[in-house]
């Protein structure tokens, strides 16, 4: 009778994930990504990266840019496991036992069945310092724009082709990364906002009602926990720019494109999120942030303004108020 697999063999088995890209930090130090920061519930991470990577399958737009860079990942792809499997082959020659080697083989195949999930969203998965949350970015020379997918996964949710998702609960679509400072703050916001209006509505409503969420997740308690041993300058970064200095960043910012604008926290037409992002790896003086402009559709505004659960997808304004109540 053969011997039952321990869990985390069962899981690796069954789900095939893409391991971290421990390239990304200096990446993201050095341009701008576009990606996506996913909720989950805590110590289900693998689960819900599975389940992410197969809702954003269905949504993305899978076609090789004008450079050629997703052919060209699929070559060393391909160049890879090529090179991979004449090294497998080699190591299974020692063996005496067949079994042994069939066992060797088999974590070829795993291999591949992950480099293929990494191959088909083209995205990266970044190491984060708190449980509970997901990082996937694209590379610089691919990116998408993950408001649109955000918006195909909610018109799906919403018309009953998509199941609510069981581990993710809410997915923030990261138009842009930046390290974290007034100027950066300032242009990235600004960028933004015009292209959001250039793209809109043609003739907004005057004066444009917005409004700011920020979220540090959990950066300050990890300050907190690391700055008596190396980040001692992180909490200096999380002290000047605090929530109330990065509102009046931000309003200042879409009061430069959008002159008319007012700030309304109730029934805005205009949300502007930032997400600190607590990457592992990146340098201590360095943190940063993610942010993106959207429309009230994408957002609650109670009990905070936060991008929409996607469990509350398709319900109505009463239904979503009880529902956050409970």
């Amino acid at each position: 009778m053969e011997k039952p697999l321990a869990p985390w063999e069962q899981h690796s088995s069954v789900i095939p994930i893409p391991r971290f890209d421990y390239k990304a930090p200096n990446s993201i130090l050095e341009q701008p990504h576009s990606g996506f920061l996913i909720t989950c519930d805590i110590n289900r991470e693998k689960s819900a990266t599975k389940e992410v990577i197969s809702i954003l399958e269905k949504h993305m737009v899978h076609s090789n840019n004008d450079s050629g860079s997703s052919e060209l990942i699929v070559v060393q792809s391909e160049k890879k496991r090529k090179l991979y499997s004449e090294e497998i082959e080699q190591e299974c020659k020692p063996f005496s036992n067949e079994k042994d080697a069939s066992n060797t083989k088999e974590t070829c195949v795993k291999s591949d069945e992950e480099e293929n999930v990494i191959r088909k969203t083209n995205l990266s998965l970044v190491k984060l310092m708190k449980k509970g949350l997901l990082l996937f970015i694209y590379p610089c020379d691919h990116r998408q724009n993950s408001v649109d997918i955000l918006t195909k996964i909610l018109n799906s949710l919403e018309h009953g082709d998509l199941k609510p998702p069981h581990w993710c609960h809410r997915i923030f679509p990261i138009q842009e990364t930046f390290i974290l400072n007034e100027n950066s703050l300032f242009n990235v916001v600004s960028k933004l906002v015009q292209m959001h209006l250039s793209n809109g509505v043609k003739n907004p409503e005057k004066p444009i009602k917005f409004a700011v969420g920020y979220d540090r997740k959990g950066l300050d308690t990890i300050a907190k926990k690391t700055s008596k041993i190396t980040f001692v300058n992180e909490t200096n970064v999380l002290d000047l720019l605090g929530r109330n200095e990065c509102f009046k960043i931000v309003a200042k910012a879409v009061k430069h494109v959008a002159v008319e604008s007012v700030v309304d926290l109730t029934s805005p037409e205009l949300i502007v999120l930032i997400e600190l992002l607590p990457i592992s790896g990146v340098q201590s003086n360095s943190t940063v942030a993610g942010v993106s402009v959207l429309t009230r559709e994408f957002v609650t505004t109670k009990p905070r303004l936060c991008v929409k659960s996607l469990s509350l997808v398709g319900l109505d304004k009463k239904a979503i108020d009880a529902t956050i109540l409970q």
